[in-house]
């Protein structure tokens, strides 16, 4: 039994092998459950270069195994469902391939045809529409940070650069920012809360608070040397989003509208000049 299985295990190779050769005959068949057979075609793809010949004879072979089990189900359910459930079922296969045609093809017509760009004046209109689903769950700010060593010898005049911040300043610090553990220097952006407090190892729960204090300014000093933060900014749960924060979500639903008036658009459109060109009608 061992012998023969192995000369079954080592034809099925050998037919694989002859894909990749491109000597394969098309329609040699390899398997068969009742009527239907499974072609050496079939197996395109099922073993990739470089497999090792025991891993491709184990694939092929349960391959195989799989595509005779599937098909013995299918079988069964053949002779085992009713006649409408059936039908329900092909109507429902039917329908599905209508779908995923049309709707690849309107999505080919809609990636082709519609614009993506989004001015602020439109924007800013769907926000002032829209501004009651635009409330946050979770707190934001607008802060800049350094971490630095605190035994630096210019380490008072980066602490005073940080907090006069004037244009100087920050091309200063910014220049000679590979002195920095860690920084942020752009405080005219919202981040959430908790990506602060993620990214900086001496910010916590029980420290939070103090993240939240519009215009404060913390000075931190433990193993990892001095931290220098300055919050500029602060919204609270509930409160208003703005609109630079949310402006992807404002986008996006300005590109779903223009998606959604483009297809009503064109089935309408569609219909219209099927009828006139004789390609569609309906009979009394």
């Amino acid at each position: 039994m061992k012998l023969k299985n192995s000369l079954i295990l080592c034809f099925l190779f050998s037919l694989v092998s002859c894909q990749f050769l491109k000597t394969e005959e098309e329609g040699i068949p390899i398997a068969r459950v009742n009527d239907t057979y499974l072609y050496q075609h079939d197996l395109d793809g099922v073993v990739f270069n470089g497999v090792s010949r025991e891993d491709s004879i184990m694939q092929v072979s349960n391959f195989i195994n799989r595509w005779a089990t599937q098909q013995l189900l299918m079988d069964g359910a053949q002779l085992n469902l009713t006649e409408q459930k059936q039908s329900e079922f092909n109507h429902l296969v039917s329908q599905y391939k209508k779908d995923l045609f049309t709707n690849a093809y309107l999505e080919a017509l809609v990636k082709r045809s519609i614009d993506t760009v989004v001015d602020l004046l439109e924007a800013n209109q769907v926000y002032e529409r829209n501004k009651e689903t635009f409330k946050l769950n979770e707190e934001l700010i607008k802060f800049r940070y350094i971490n630095v060593n605190e035994n630096i010898s210019n380490v008072e005049d980066i602490e005073e650069r940080f907090k006069r911040f004037n244009e100087e300043d920050k091309i200063v610090l910014d220049s000679i920012a590979i002195q920095f553990k860690s920084y942020s220097l752009n405080d005219s952006i919202w981040i959430k809360a908790s990506q602060a407090i993620y990214k900086i190892p001496m910010l916590n729960a029980e420290n939070k608070k103090e993240l939240l204090k519009k215009s404060n300014f913390i000075q931190h000093k433990d193993s990892l040397g001095l931290y220098l933060m300055q919050i500029k900014d602060v919204l609270n749960r509930n409160e208003q989003a703005p609109l630079e924060y949310v402006m992807p979500t404002v986008k996006q639903i300005v590109i779903n509208k223009r998606k959604l008036d483009f297809i009503k658009q064109l089935e309408k459109d569609i219909t219209k000049d099927a009828i006139k060109n004789k390609q569609f009608e309906i009979f009394d």
